[in-house]
């Protein structure tokens, strides 16, 4: 295989099926939100308690954030990449890049 063939998008999508991802994504998507509220209110109580950010909490909430913008990504048709559980769950770790 030469590198121009591994550079080759992947084959476009039926619509319909496009169309039943997207309404399953989005259901996800919002499953994902209210678990970061959830998230994001446990840290601050834990914040407050302690003085100092839980750091599994931190990672957590990066790696649900990396989530939806991968699910955005999708809805929105600027990635054919399917996000999670078709691919692997997104890394909490390192610096998020826009």
């Amino acid at each position: 295989m030469t590198d121009n063939m591994r550079a080759l998008p992947p084959p476009p999508r039926k619509l319909w099926v496009r169309v039943l991802l997207m309404i399953l994504l989005a259901a996800a998507f919002q499953l994902a939100a209210s678990v970061l509220l959830f998230l994001c209110v446990l840290q601050l109580v834990l914040a407050a308690a302690t003085r100092a950010p839980n750091l599994r909490l931190q990672q957590l909430g990066r790696s649900l954030g990396r989530y939806l913008l991968q699910i955005a990504e999708f809805e929105s048709f600027g990635s054919e990449e399917l996000p999670f559980p078709f691919s692997p769950w997104p890394a909490g770790n390192g610096q998020i890049n826009l």
